[in-house]
């Protein structure tokens, strides 16, 4: 017994010792980058940064120097011990920038094996201790810990994640003043990067591979007691962070003490996120006679490249104290793997000045730095009040976009039929840069707005050449004769990796008419609707020969068709009086289904065709049923304009009857719209208003009217009806959400049955509700039931399993690994309307793991292992450690949640008979992961009989 005590004083003493050595603190701030270095192979480099107290943590921070740091990879190869940095660096790596703090810089080579998304990790046995906003300071109990995520994809080409150029070395906040901090993160890829605020995470001690929330933590702004006003009085303190800029500003502390916060940059990529970075970072707090600087810039900036930016910005102390004006940003010759030349260049006269101090900026740019996300430049100022008060700062970003030239000298010369289109030869020659031509009907002054390059508004794109490309010929079987076309161009180049692209400005307008033709179709009207019996009246102009001709009219199904067939031929005498020639009724059609397209050709008696019209179509009526109204839409494929016209808009009254309801002014296609909610606006042939009803069909006919703007072409207004179409309206009244009910575990009873359960099911029950929230009307004609799951209640989204016809009202969840998770049922009605979601419920698992105190390992088939008692109930992962008497660990599992030691050495050697120690760190299966990702250490005693 004594020599038992004597072993339980000897490891607390060691444990305290390994305490004290591993807790030092120092660790203010950190993140982590990768780049990567190799196009072939997936070889990366990867960067932890950390920053840390040097007044306070001196000697640790030499230790974390000395003995590197362990990275996880996130692909399940084994943690890797990483060196300090010293490379080209001062003081052996430990480098002193500024306000007690040292940056220490660890690089390791690391190459995945296959493409995937990598959670990138280091854990620091060092943060900093005294930070109030976790566990009330109790903050040095916890590792400091930092994670990069990588998005590793083939189809989204190399990445590496985004840089910050600006270091958290500025931590000096004080009592009722503004705190402002921004990364200026840059993208060398040119991603789009998004931020957000986030909650430090820790892990395990000497841990780097789980990461974790830290717990009790709360956001700076969320201290208790420590509730403010904002620096200008007018409202409550604010903590948050600009999605777009990236300025984290709290708004402003009222608590002095030390707190330690984190965000979050996403990188995104073609709409898709492909990585972030988190930087952990710690402000100091104090009660402080010095007021804050401002700093004064410009706004954002758009200039065409190869044309000189040049500003001033203007730093202002309210204390009159000196300042020091910085900048950091990817446009300087500092980071010149992140632009080419020629650099901008910040200017002071003097690196300490008196306030108001200036700082001048300028950049000679060129093709070179031509892209489609402007390039962010932050400006700093720090205040000089010596050395009992701490500096405090502020910054701005200026957003420099510098746009591609516009294309010059742009000419559209007609030829017969097609354009023949040159401009001048472009000066920046980017590789996969094109030429994009875009056509209009009609002449339009425009004027390019620099910071919106892109397509001209209204214009339709045609054709795309090389960049290197100075003519092009428009032949397109779209051109109208006697048409007026108006023509640009604009610079089309490639964005990162070539997955999306961006324009220049576009070029100035060339404008031009085709010559006329002879034939023109002015009418396609639609006179039956039906599926068999369908009929369209064609109609076309007289062409202004003589003699003898055949017409000879096509058709081809569809508004775009090109299978044209021959349906009807009209011999004419031109040398006769008019007559009524130039008319084709088309019979047997299923206007119903389809819309057609004709072409009338002009044949001499020898057979040989003369002439030819341009194709024109029926209109189309479509239409979405709503909320007790209709949507509708047409088009038409056709010669003429149709826009700039008042169009009709007709509803059945009574079978074969039509009332105008509404006159639609349209410009463009886009308006060609009309939503009927029931009322009828035009009653000079009666007032046909009325409700209309989920329970009754409305019918609808459309009467477009265009012109081909040419006075020489009769008639001048062309009418033509669309088929009939017949809709019924939807109802949106959303019906009630159901009452959910789940079958609950009884843990006490649960532990004690059977082991043979798995796969397991959860049973759902629900009643119909009468009433939705706050006793508002809900719709009882229900058709099914939406049931939707998530595996952890804190985190993750809601996913929809499963559908239940009415009136059933039961759903069985089957085949799961374990009970744990969240439900909740949704209702939806005939018309797919779907009500609110109903009560969520969450159901957790019974986790059970009790270990003996005895094993016999004499091969009796009796206690021979060491395992559960009972079967284990929702273990995950069991870390199983066992120590003899003077606190030697004598072996050691992690893969087997049965444990099953045979009472052997990791070696295999048999132990003595006698009494050993155990801990046991269980992860279990949980309903929340913040709580399933901690794991419960369970410590005792085992006798080995032998």
């Amino acid at each position: 017994m004594r020599t038992l005590y004597r072993y339980f004083v000897l490891l607390a003493i060691t444990i305290c010792g390994l305490a004290h050595s591993a807790w030092a603190t120092h660790v203010r701030a950190g993140e982590i980058t990768s780049r990567r270095i190799s196009s072939t192979a997936l070889t990366y480099e990867l960067t932890l940064t950390i920053y840390c107290d040097w007044a306070n943590g001196a000697d640790a921070t030499r230790n974390t120097a000395g003995s590197g740091v362990n990275f996880c990879f996130g692909d399940g190869t084994p943690v890797q011990n990483t060196p300090l940095f010293t490379q080209g660096l001062p003081n052996g790596g430990v480098v002193d920038v500024g306000n007690d703090t040292r940056r220490l810089i660890f690089k390791v080579i690391h190459t995945f094996n296959a493409p995937n998304t990598y959670t990138i990790s280091v854990g620091i046995d060092n943060r900093n201790t005294g930070t109030i906003n976790i566990t009330n300071g109790n903050s040095s109990q916890y590792p400091f810990y930092v994670e990069s995520t990588l998005a590793i994809n083939s189809f989204l080409g190399l990445n590496s994640t985004p840089v910050m150029l600006n270091p958290p070395v500025d931590f000096n906040a004080c009592v009722g003043q503004r705190y402002i901090h921004n990364p200026n993160a840059v993208d060398a890829d040119g991603d789009s990067l998004a931020y957000r605020i986030t909650q430090n995470k820790t892990t395990n001690v000497g841990e780097s591979c789980r990461g974790f929330l830290v717990p009790s933590i709360v956001y700076p702004n969320q201290v208790p007691g420590c509730n403010a006003q904002n620096e200008a009085g007018t409202g409550a303190a604010t903590y948050s962070i600009n999605p777009v800029t990236g300025d984290l500003v709290w708004d402003a502390p009222r608590c002095v003490g030390q707190y330690n916060l984190a965000f979050v940059i996403e990188e995104w990529r073609n709409g898709i996120k492909i990585g972030e970075i988190t930087r952990d970072m710690q402000i100091t707090v104090r009660d402080c006679q010095n007021k804050r600087p401002t700093i004064e810039v410009p706004g954002d900036i758009c200039i065409e490249a190869g044309k000189v930016v040049n500003f001033t910005v203007r730093g202002t102390d309210p204390d009159n104290n000196r300042v020091i004006i910085s900048s950091t940003g990817a446009v300087y010759q500092q980071n010149p793997a992140l632009i080419t030349a020629p650099f901008a260049t910040f200017t002071v006269p003097s690196t300490i000045q008196s306030s108001p101090g200036t700082g001048s900026f300028s950049w000679q740019t060129s093709c070179d730095h031509i892209r489609a996300l402007p390039y962010e430049v932050l400006f700093k100022v720090a205040d000089q009040p010596g050395s009992v008060q701490p500096y405090l700062v502020d910054s701005k970003t200026v957003n420099i976009r510098v746009v591609a030239p516009a294309p010059t000298n742009l000419q559209a010369v007609a030829n017969g039929t097609a354009y023949n289109l040159t401009w001048a030869a472009y000066p920046c020659q980017v590789a996969g840069a094109e030429i994009v031509i875009y056509r209009k009907v009609g002449c339009t002054a425009l004027t390019p707005n620099l910071c919106s390059p892109g397509p001209p508004p209204g214009y339709t794109e045609v054709a795309r050449v090389p960049a290197t490309q100075t003519s092009y010929t428009d032949n397109s079987t779209s051109l109208r004769p006697n048409t007026v076309y108006s023509y640009r161009i604009a610079v089309s180049f490639p964005g990162p990796n070539n997955l999306t692209r961006f324009s220049s400005t576009y070029s100035n307008e060339s404008c031009q008419a085709l010559p006329k033709q002879a034939i023109y179709i002015t009418n396609v009207t639609v006179d039956e609707t039906s599926t068999t019996a369908g009929q369209i009246t064609v109609k076309w102009t007289r062409p202004e020969v003589t003699g003898t001709r055949e017409y000879r009219i096509f058709r081809a199904t569809g508004l775009n068709g090109t299978g044209y067939t021959r349906v009807g031929t009209i011999t004419t005498n031109l040398s006769a009086p008019k007559t009524a020639d130039t008319v084709f009724v088309d019979q047997g059609l299923n206007t119903e289904a389809n819309a057609y397209r004709y072409r009338v050709d002009l044949y001499t008696t020898a057979g040989v065709r003369s002439d030819s019209s341009q194709a024109a179509s029926s209109v189309r009526l479509s239409g979405t049923p709503q909320s007790r109204s209709v949507q509708l839409s047409w088009q038409a494929n056709v010669p003429w304009s149709n826009d700039n016209q008042t169009h009709r808009v007709y509803r059945q009254v009574r079978p074969g009857v039509f009332n105008l309801i509404q006159q639609v002014a349209v410009t463009g296609s886009g308006s060609y719209t009309y939503t009927d909610n029931g009322r009828d606006n035009v009653t000079s042939d009666g007032d046909i208003s009325t409700t209309l009803s989920p329970d009754s069909t409305y019918c609808y006919r459309v009467e477009t009217v265009g012109s081909y703007n040419d006075n020489s072409i009769h008639p001048g207004l062309l009418y033509n009806f669309s088929q009939r179409l017949c809709l019924t309206p939807t109802d949106t009244t959303r019906p009630c959400p159901p009452v959910l009910s789940l079958n609950l575990l009884d843990c006490a009873s649960y532990v004690q049955g059977t082991c043979e359960e798995a796969p397991f099911r959860n049973t759902l029950n629900w009643t119909d509700a009468t009433t939705g929230p706050n006793g508002a009307a809900c719709d009882p004609n229900i058709v099914h039931y939406n049931v939707y799951y998530k595996r952890y209640e804190d985190t993750g989204d809601f996913a929809k399993i499963g559908e239940v016809p009415f009136p059933s009202r039961t759903y069985l969840h089957e085949n799961l690994s374990s009970y744990a998770g969240c439900y909740y049922v949704t209702t939806v009605n005939r018309f797919g309307v779907e009500s609110l979601p109903s009560n969520t419920v969450c159901k957790d698992n019974c986790p059970d793991f009790t270990l003996p105190n005895v094993i016999t390992p004499n091969n009796d088939g009796k206690n021979d292992t060491f395992e559960p008692i009972r079967c284990p109930r929702f273990v995950k992962e069991v870390r199983f450690r066992v120590f003899n008497r003077w606190g030697v660990k004598v072996y050691e599992s992690n893969d087997n949640p049965l444990i099953q030691w045979d009472g052997r050495t990791d070696s295999g050697k048999e132990l003595a008979a006698g009494t050993y120690y155990f801990e046991a760190q269980v992860r279990y299966e949980r309903l929340n992961k913040s709580e399933e990702d901690r794991p419960v250490t369970l410590k005792s005693w085992v006798q080995i009989i032998r």
